[in-house]
C-alpha cells in the first residue's frame, strides 16, 4: 500500500487527452508531483512523488470533488496494490496507462469498478450514489476506483485506455488477458461529508473514474511484486 497525498489539480488528462492542456475536466492528482497534459514516462521519471514510498513516481488522478459546484481537494489518498489472480503476477511495465471506470456513465457502474462509503468505521454500506456520512474526520466521505487486474501482455495502452486490460474472474484472467498484473484500487478520502449536493467534474455522481501512468522505480516495483504479491506477504509502509 501507498499513502500519498494530494499534489495539484488542473484540466488536465496525459492518457485520455495528451498533449491538451486544458482539454480535459478537472482532476485531482496524487503520486507524481508533476503530472499534466504534456506527461511523459521520463517527465515523471524525473520529478517527485507524494507518495510515503520515494521510488513511487507514478501519477494517479480522479476527477475532481464538487460539493455545491466548488471544488474539494482530497484529504490524502491510498493506493492499494494487491493480487486478485491464483496465477502470480507480473509488475507493470514502465510507462504502462490505463483507466478504469467510466466518466460519461449516468447510471450505477459496477461497484467492483467504483464505489462511495465513509471508511471502514462509517457504518455506511458501499453505494453508487454519494452517501451522507457521519464526520467529516475518521467517517468522512471516500471514493473508490478499482483497475482491472490482467494485461493482453503486448500493449502499454489502446485507443480507449481500457481494453489491453481486463478483470479475473473467479481469480482467473480470460485468455485474451492472460498476463495477472497487480490489482490497483485508489481511494481518495474527503474532509467533507457527501450528501446530494455532492458531484464531480466529470458529471454527476455515478461517472467516477481513475487513471494510472506507471513511473516506479522499475527495481523496486520488481522487488515489491515478489516479495510481496507473489509471495502472499501483506507489506507494511516500510518494508
Amino acid at each position: 500500500m501507498s499513502a500519498c497525498g494530494f499534489s495539484h489539480r488542473a484540466p488536465d488528462d496525459p492518457i485520455v487527452y495528451p498533449k491538451q492542456p486544458g482539454a480535459s475536466h478537472d482532476h485531482s492528482f496524487v503520486g507524481n508531483t508533476s503530472t499534466n497534459a504534456s506527461s511523459k514516462l521520463f517527465s515523471l521519471r524525473q520529478a517527485g512523488t507524494t507518495c510515503h514510498r520515494p521510488l513511487d513516481k507514478a501519477a494517479y488522478w480522479m476527477p475532481t470533488l464538487l460539493v455545491d459546484g466548488q471544488p474539494v481537494a482530497p484529504r490524502m489518498s491510498q493506493v492499494y496494490y494487491r493480487r486478485g489472480t491464483l496465477a502470480a503476477v507480473t509488475a507493470f511495465p514502465q510507462g504502462f496507462k490505463l483507466v478504469a471506470g467510466n466518466a460519461m456513465a449516468t447510471s450505477p457502474q459496477a461497484r467492483r469498478v467504483t464505489y462511495w462509503n465513509c471508511g471502514a468505521e462509517g457504518g455506511v454500506e458501499p453505494s453508487s450514489t454519494v452517501p451522507t456520512c457521519p464526520d467529516t474526520r475518521t467517517k468522512s466521505l471516500r471514493l473508490h476506483v478499482n483497475f482491472p487486474d490482467c494485461w493482453d501482455g503486448q500493449r502499454l495502452d489502446s485507443a480507449d485506455h481500457k481494453s489491453h486490460a481486463a478483470y479475473s474472474t473467479r481469480a482467473v484472467c480470460p485468455a485474451s488477458h492472460p498476463v495477472a498484473i497487480p490489482r490497483i484500487s485508489l481511494i481518495y478520502t474527503y474532509s467533507v461529508t457527501g450528501g446530494p449536493t455532492t458531484s464531480l467534474a466529470s458529471g454527476n455522481q455515478y461517472s467516477a473514474h481513475g487513471d494510472f501512468f506507471n513511473a516506479w522505480d522499475a527495481a523496486e516495483l520488481d522487488r515489491l511484486v515478489s516479495g510481496c504479491l507473489n509471495a502472499l506477504r501483506h507489506c507494511q509502509r516500510g518494508d
